[in-house]
């Protein structure tokens, strides 16, 4: 009850609730992208499981994050593993929605988020872990909320991405930014980043552009194949 009562564990929930907000859009957009070749009824089980297992994820990693983040080499596999999915949801836009579709299955959709997030939230298990400080009732709570925002975030991009098919470009875009970002930010190129401010932009941007570039390449490699068949 006291805790309840603390100036400092509702200032810190905020905080946290605030980073999630703004952390929480890229897996929104992950999500969507997974899910949104689904049948509705499959849709609503892939976002909810995806989006509880985020979560999930995120308590677990907080406790290895700091660690995990100081290993060499660690987060240029993962930046990588982000720039195929990007390019694997983009080359899947315009895919028939049969059985052998990519993405077609609650199993593979659910994977995709799984790997994605895993991948996305060491960065983010940071930040929240320092809005906490060491409260592990107050980061379990504040993570525990951001389902609803994650939730919610999925069901309107891929609302969004019906309407507006740009935003299924534009979302893999998002996801190869943040996979340059996490290869510029690896252990081993952490003091050449620093000493270069120009290097983790260039990253990101390139990241982004390498995703569209792939992803739309093995698009148009698909169609050929469907087209010859």
């Amino acid at each position: 009850m006291e805790l309840l009562q603390s100036t400092d564990f509702w200032l810190g929930l905020l905080l946290i609730i605030w980073i999630n907000i703004i952390l929480s859009g890229d897996n929104a957009v992950v999500i969507a992208l997974a899910a949104r070749s689904l049948p509705p009824e499959q849709q609503k089980k892939a976002i909810m499981f995806g989006s509880g297992a985020a979560v999930v994820l995120r308590i677990g990693l907080t406790v290895v994050a700091a660690m995990l983040m100081n290993l060499e080499y660690l987060q240029i596999v993962g930046g990588a593993l982000l720039l195929w999915i990007g390019a694997q949801l983009l080359a899947g836009e315009d895919e028939d929605e049969g059985e052998g579709s990519e993405h077609s299955s609650l199993f593979s959709a659910i994977r995709t988020i799984l790997i994605a997030d895993l991948v996305m939230s060491l960065d983010n298990v940071i930040a929240v872990a320092a809005a906490a400080k060491g409260d592990q009732v107050l980061l379990i709570i504040g993570l525990a909320i951001s389902i609803p925002m994650v939730i919610f975030g999925s069901t309107l991009m891929i609302k969004l991405m019906e309407r507006f098919p740009i935003i299924i470009t534009l979302g893999a875009a998002l996801i190869g930014w943040v996979g340059g970002e996490t290869v510029a930010s690896d252990a081993v190129l952490r003091d050449f980043s620093a000493a270069n401010s120009w290097f983790h932009l260039t990253a990101a941007a390139c990241g982004a552009v390498l995703v569209f570039v792939w992803g739309k390449f093995n698009q148009s490699r698909k169609h050929k194949a469907l087209q010859a068949e």
